[in-house]
């Protein structure tokens, strides 16, 4: 078995325990991924009033499944997507609440949908398919609460009036989150592959 195949199961036999204690430096690991992906998505505010649907998904859609698979991928244990949605949204909830609490829920439902199917973080596909699926599941979330605040606002308006390119927009923001993922599976697997070639040559 490939060490940096991201579908094959893990040979750990201690990822098999499905609910782990979290430990401090487990916190310490998530809060700095958290806090890098921040910064690589600091051009957010930039779109952050453009009335497109989606648009906001496609800027952060590398970087929140990129990192958080990174994440996952190293701290297998249930709640760390939740952790890091926490992390990062010390900065969100005083500029976008509504954005903050929905990453929030979505981390929840992404997490739970990954071990309704595997059981735990054991698998390298659970990992994927998590950070996978955060950031798209906001776009229903957000789609809905628009319409709640009134087709009168600008995104609502827009994807009502245009929902051939809102269905677009939001199949891109699903690809470019599989591609975030898949490569941040592969970085952190070929990590770790190095980290224990390095271990085992001592």
């Amino acid at each position: 078995m490939e060490d940096n195949d991201i579908f094959e199961e893990t040979e750990e036999k201690d990822n098999k325990k499905i609910f782990k204690r979290f430990e401090a430096k487990d916190i310490v690991y998530l809060a700095i991924i958290s806090s890098i992906m921040l910064v690589t998505s600091s051009v957010m505010p930039i779109v952050a009033h453009v009335p497109i649907f989606g648009i906001i998904q496609i800027v952060l859609g590398l970087q929140f499944s990129l990192f958080p698979a990174m994440g996952i991928s190293k701290i297998r244990k249930p709640g760390s997507l939740i952790f890091m949605a926490l992390f990062s949204g010390v900065v969100l909830v005083f500029m976008n609440p509504i954005m903050f609490f929905c990453l929030l829920l979505c981390a929840f439902i992404a997490e739970l949908i990954s071990f309704l199917i595997f059981r735990g973080y054991y698998k390298n596909a659970s990992c994927f398919l998590a950070s996978w699926l955060y950031l798209p599941l906001t776009l229903p979330f957000l789609y809905l609460w628009y319409q709640i605040i009134g087709a009168d606002n600008s995104v609502a308006s827009y994807a009502n009036g245009n929902p051939i390119l809102a269905i677009i927009m939001s199949y891109c923001v699903i690809v470019l989150c599989a591609l975030g993922s898949f490569l941040g599976m592969k970085i952190s697997l070929e990590l770790e592959h190095k980290s224990r070639k390095k271990h085992d040559s001592k």
